[in-house]
């Protein structure tokens, strides 16, 4: 599958699971951007294995100007990830986007994975 259709399905994916949230959670999740790519850059400095990432200042920081969210989904390592399965690739995507939403919320690790978010 291509990165255009990679992406379509996992936007798909995410409007869905934003459409369940409860509604505290889902006005927060509509503030945070999420952007769908290949996978990490060169220069990012992450491994190129990452399916997922949360950036920026969380709801429990400061606000910064300097530090807007955003979520980023890697939708090729997401693909690579679930071994090319259309409905297991659906899946990781919520799985992911759920886990960098949690960050966002402002959890730690220890706290996404206590929401079985991991």
């Amino acid at each position: 599958m291509e990165l255009p259709e990679l992406c379509a399905i996992a936007e798909e994916e995410v409007a869905m699971i934003a459409t369940v949230l409860p509604e505290g959670v889902k006005e927060q999740a509509a503030a945070c951007p999420v952007s769908y790519e290949n996978k990490p850059r060169a220069d990012d400095g992450l491994g190129d294995d990452l399916l997922g990432l949360f950036e920026g200042a969380s709801l429990i920081d400061e606000p910064d100007p300097n530090a807007l969210p955003l979520i980023r989904i890697f939708v090729a390592n997401l693909w690579e990830y679930t071994e090319r399965d259309e409905q297991d690739f659906r899946d990781e995507v919520g799985t992911t986007y759920l886990h960098e939403l949690g960050h966002y919320l402002g959890w730690d690790e220890d706290e996404v994975t206590e929401r079985g978010l991991e």
